[in-house]
């Protein structure tokens, strides 16, 4: 069977999950820092971790056939310079539950109120303004694999309409209206809420432009999970300075961490959370490589392959 490395920086908690699925022959090395593991497991097949250890560990690796990655994103390891004579496989389906919690706790806070009760109550004033709510209310996905066609679920249980901008796809049954192309303001007019959750590749860069935000109504929220380059910064940090947008909640940004003196970090109406949206938890990324290295010793198609040319 084929010797695996795993790269990561919890190697302990990988290596416990992968020998309790007792696969069969398994030779396995786990550790967190690359020399390490490419001193104990240079001659690996497979390797596993994430895009910083991965391309740091490629040009040592003569015998590797496959890659798992334990992200979804996938721009590191399309850069021109590296080698791309493996299968590459990223993480996908495991996000959506935990999307959905980050995304509606932002949109229930939203029409809650809940920051504006905080402050009432710090000044010991009682406001009973009253709150808004989520039924009725029309939320725009940008992008809708699987972890848009889980939020759109989640939006249905809160009682939402739900249109879906992608590039051609139309899988989700809880999506009430597709748009495709150019049709991106049309999809942007009228919006409650704005969701974007693209994968980088060269046909999202900057989807989200000042043509789709200035569609939508100023009681608008956009909120960006996605990838940084998803979104024009310099034309939502316009919109929120002049009150064109309600407000912004951003987890992912073009260069992180964000630098110190970045204007989003003061701009009226913006929320940074600092790429914490979804995090990549072992066991559920054991689960796919688990079934992937199945697939793999029996010679089969591997799950979420990555197209190189694509970008997804």
């Amino acid at each position: 069977m084929p010797r695996t490395l795993v790269l990561t920086k919890h190697p302990r908690d990988y290596e416990t999950l992968i020998e309790a699925a007792r696969l069969p022959d398994l030779t396995l090395v786990a550790a967190s820092e690359v020399e390490d593991g490419l001193a104990r497991g240079g001659s690996s097949e497979v390797l596993v971790g994430d895009p910083g250890r991965v391309t740091a560990a490629l040009p040592r690796l003569p015998n590797l056939r496959w890659v798992q990655l334990t992200w979804a994103g996938v721009e590191r390891m399309l850069d021109p310079a590296l080698r791309r004579d493996y299968v590459l496989t990223n993480i996908r389906g495991v996000f959506g539950p935990l999307m959905s919690e980050f995304v509606f706790s932002y949109l229930l806070a939203h029409e809650r109120k809940i920051l504006q009760r905080v402050e009432a109550q710090r000044e010991g004033r009682w406001d009973a303004t009253l709150p808004g709510t989520l039924q009725g209310k029309t939320i725009g996905l940008v992008g809708v694999g699987s972890i848009g066609a889980h939020l759109a679920a989640t939006a249905k249980h809160f009682g939402m309409t739900v249109r879906g901008y992608t590039r051609a796809s139309e899988e989700s049954s809880h999506v009430d209206r597709y748009f495709h192309g150019a049709a991106r303001v049309e999809f942007a007019a009228g919006l409650d809420y704005l969701v974007a959750v693209l994968p980088n590749t060269p046909g999202t860069r900057r989807i989200v432009d000042d043509e789709m935000l200035r569609a939508l109504p100023p009681h608008a929220m956009v909120v960006n999970a996605g990838r940084g380059d998803t979104l024009d910064t310099e034309a939502l940090i316009r919109a929120l300075q002049e009150k064109r947008l309600a407000a912004a909640v951003l987890d992912v940004f073009e260069e992180e961490p964000l630098p110190p003196a970045h204007p989003l970090w003061s701009t009226p109406g913006a929320f940074i959370t600092s790429h914490t949206a979804a995090p990549s938890f072992p066991a559920d990324i054991v689960g796919v490589f688990v079934e992937n290295y199945r697939r793999f010793a029996r010679g089969e198609p591997l799950l979420y392959r990555v197209d190189f040319e694509r970008g997804y």
